[in-house]
């Protein structure tokens, strides 16, 4: 495991082969409503970087996983996990929209997420 690194979100530790990530350390959200609030806060530049990072790399990520249990992942690959829910979050952004928010949709503070 690495040793970590310092973000803007404090120090964040990925695995070894994913150290070169760790500079989304203040993406690593805990629930899906924190997420939705980072894409929807940050400039689109950055959200395309994010994705582009993360993409190439999902097949590598999810096969990296497979080999921890979900209920006792370690914490360094929960954090890794958690960078899959954020490709997850700004990927419609990307692919989609155009931009952070959804286009002709709903104000996302009129939803309620239930964790």
């Amino acid at each position: 495991m690495s040793t970590g690194t310092s973000t803007g979100a404090g120090t964040v530790t990925l695995p070894e082969q994913f150290r070169d990530l760790e500079w989304m350390g203040d993406w690593i959200l805990t629930t899906e409503k924190e997420r939705s609030a980072k894409r929807l806060s940050t400039p689109y530049p950055e959200i395309e970087k994010v994705y582009n990072a993360l993409l190439p790399r999902l097949d590598e990520i999810l096969a990296y996983l497979n080999g921890f249990p979900l209920n006792a992942m370690p914490e360094a690959e929960d954090r890794l996990l958690t960078l899959t829910f954020v490709l997850a979050e700004v990927a419609p952004a990307v692919e989609f929209f155009g931009q952070p928010s959804v286009i002709g949709g709903f104000d996302p503070e009129r939803f309620t997420i239930y964790q």
